[in-house]
């Protein structure tokens, strides 16, 4: 039986602040948007900010994304867009993060960047008695060889933008209609599946916790009005 994650406690008090927005559900194509135009207007004085979301269904492409890594998407839509890696699934029961960080003021590089983001989700799953572990040459975090966290990112004057997808408690067959990453037959988990948590909301506090603590950020709770603050086609 596996135990209950320890008590998390945020803000963290760390030395940069960092506005956290909670999304709620929204479609993939307004939030992407949004972050990249928040990324191109930001300055050297823009606070950072987390933003957290679980998208509707979709499959995205990235940059060097081969279309023949898309078996048979169906009905769920597929969209091309400017992050690193190939093709991954986005869908219920997904947390996905956007680290929108100026590399720069943190005095961190892409790398260690990546490997961060990564330990965040490790950390996370061994909370919940998972033992979670990178592969070299795959980005990501892997259970027994199967893959529970995809990263995709993109870096643009030193801030970043996109993020992680970690699955928690999803319906997992839409990856078997691409090759998740690029990978054929590439097998994919998810918390639940190894005895975690049965929904998301359990699981954002200790991933933020645990990105709070890796990249020294004081976190500030966004008091989000959605009809004021959501990227209009994100509402609802």
């Amino acid at each position: 039986m596996r135990s209950r994650p320890r008590t998390v406690a945020w803000p963290s008090r760390g030395r940069v602040d960092a506005v956290v927005r909670d999304w709620g559900r929204a479609a993939y194509e307004p939030i992407w948007k949004a972050m990249s135009q928040f990324t191109t207007d930001r300055t050297e004085n823009t606070p950072d900010e987390l933003w957290l979301v679980e998208h509707d269904p979709v499959f995205t492409l990235g940059q060097a994304g081969k279309p023949e890594h898309v078996l048979a998407p169906g009905d769920i839509p597929v969209i091309q867009v400017d992050r690193g890696g190939q093709v991954t699934y986005h869908g219920p029961g997904q947390i996905v993060l956007y680290p929108l960080l100026d590399l720069k003021r943190l005095k961190i590089g892409v790398k260690e960047y990546v490997h961060r983001v990564e330990q965040a989700m490790i950390d996370t799953c061994a909370d919940w008695n998972i033992e979670a572990t990178r592969k070299e040459g795959a980005p990501g975090v892997y259970v027994n060889g199967a893959k529970i966290g995809a990263l995709g990112i993109r870096v643009r004057n030193g801030r970043t933008f996109h993020g992680l997808a970690f699955n928690i408690a999803m319906d997992l067959e839409p990856f078997q209609r691409i090759n998740p990453c690029g990978y054929e037959g590439l097998a994919v988990t998810s918390m639940l599946d190894l005895g975690g948590p049965s929904g998301i909301e359990g699981v954002k506090p200790a991933l933020l916790e645990h990105v709070a603590r890796l990249f020294g950020l004081n976190l500030q709770l966004a008091a989000l009005l959605p009809q004021q603050t959501q990227p209009a086609a994100a509402q609802g």
